[in-house]
């Protein structure tokens, strides 16, 4: 009997035990299954969130290629909108009349004309009155160019037409911004200024310009590279300006058969902001030659180049460009008899007309079309700009004069200039 009781027992315990394994295996069985089911959404939830991520990288793809497109179409059409202005424009600003010169009257006087090129109200023709030397009769000249900006006008109205073309040259396109005009007319003013933010001229503002949109154009991709040069020419020979003493150095300027020009020996730096920039531009006009003449106490013997060579490069799109743009404060027209310039300063303004005279040439032969030879050869200046001259290039003069009667010779001379440069139109836009 106590054997049965022992077996019973067992095996009631036995029972036990195999209905808790059993109940735990069912258990297990449940968990895996509602395992299996988990894996299966989280499954599910990874296929659509692979989908998504699929659709938003096809969007994202998309998007990227219609701001490409955009990218394009704005530079197409920023192009056109300047074609269409003209690839050579001629802008004439006038001096502020001093106290004095006030006093002994000025023979300048700003004419406001209607003409369907412009937009109501935009200035766009000067006229000039005075008595000839040699006559003695009152004579009066008028001239049309495609802006007038009045002694009034701030640097910074001045800079909203050049800012255009800085764009032109971040976009890569080779542009030229010309300072001229008789010496004491303000062009070194318009292209370099004062320090402070409110006076400071078209140079440090375009370099403001290329850093700040180069920033804009790094969200969508571009990167930029950018490097500068300052050189001087002075009697037809080159100078740098980034270095104090070039005295025995050769610079030679070199084309390449890509469009490219170089001068031998010439230093270029790199630089990152814009405080580089200025520094260079500082350490230049320290170096810069200039002297004394009856004309102007300071006037400027040399044409001065800046430039900065743009590289853009768009590594999602595989787009590149290459812009230059050039800045140039030429040094100032005088007449012989006006400026009293005798022995070196005799030279110096000999070859400081003949290279006017030659740019004026470049620009005439390049919208002739039966021109069959374009004389940049005549002067260093045009051999140097030779690539960034004509053709889908852009080049905007202005016609820096003076407001002063012992000056009305110099500046007929700068008007008659302008005058010549404004009646040709780049061969580019006319086709």
């Amino acid at each position: 009997m106590k054997e049965d009781t022992v077996l019973k027992a067992q095996h009631v315990a036995q029972s036990e035990v195999e209905a808790t394994v059993s109940r735990e295996l069912e258990a297990s069985r449940a968990r895996m299954r509602m395992m299996d089911e988990s894996a299966m959404e989280r499954a599910k939830s990874l296929e659509a969130l692979e989908k998504q991520l699929e659709d938003s990288k096809a969007e994202h793809a998309n998007e990227e290629q219609l701001i490409n497109h955009g990218e394009i179409e704005r530079r197409h059409l920023h192009n056109r909108i300047l074609e269409m202005k003209g690839n050579i424009r001629v802008f004439c600003r006038l001096r502020p009349a001093k106290e004095s010169e006030r006093q002994e009257g000025c023979p300048l006087e700003v004419i406001e004309e209607e003409d369907e090129v412009f937009e109501e109200g935009i200035l766009s023709g000067v006229q000039i009155s005075f008595q000839g030397a040699r006559s003695g009769r009152q004579e009066q000249h008028k001239f049309k160019v495609d802006r007038v900006f009045p002694a009034h006008s701030s640097q910074a109205e001045v800079f909203q037409e050049i800012s255009q073309l800085v764009q032109s040259a971040l976009d890569g396109y080779k542009v030229c911004v010309f300072a001229y005009g008789q010496t004491g007319s303000g062009k070194t003013h318009t292209m370099i200024g004062g320090k402070d933010p409110e006076s400071c001229g078209m140079i440090p503002r375009s370099v403001t310009q290329i850093f700040e949109a180069a920033k804009v154009l790094r969200s969508r991709g571009w990167t930029f590279e950018i490097e500068a040069s300052f050189l001087e020419i002075y009697n037809e020979t080159v100078r740098d300006l980034l270095v104090s003493n070039s005295k025995g150095v050769k610079y030679d300027i070199k084309h390449d058969q890509q469009g490219r020009t170089t001068v031998t020996n010439l230093k270029t730096v790199k630089v990152g902001r814009p405080e580089q920039v200025y520094d260079l531009i500082a350490k230049a006009d320290t170096n810069r030659a200039s002297a004394c003449t009856n004309a102007n106490e300071h006037s400027s013997r040399s044409h001065s180049v800046f430039t900065m060579h743009l590289r853009g490069s768009n590594a999602s799109t595989g787009q590149t460009n290459q812009g230059t743009l050039n800045l140039i404060d030429l040094a100032g027209s005088e007449r012989l008899a006006h400026s009293g310039a005798t022995g070196d300063r005799l030279k110096e303004t000999q070859a400081i007309n003949k290279s006017l005279s030659a740019l004026g040439d470049v620009i005439s032969a390049l919208t002739d079309g039966n021109a069959a030879h374009i004389p940049y050869r005549n002067s260093k200046l045009t051999y140097l700009l030779q690539n960034s001259l004509g053709g889908d290039s852009k080049t905007l003069m202005f016609a820096n004069v003076s407001p002063a009667m012992p000056s009305a010779g110099e500046t007929l001379c700068t008007l008659r200039f302008a005058s010549k440069v404004n009646s040709c139109v780049n061969s580019a836009s006319q086709h």
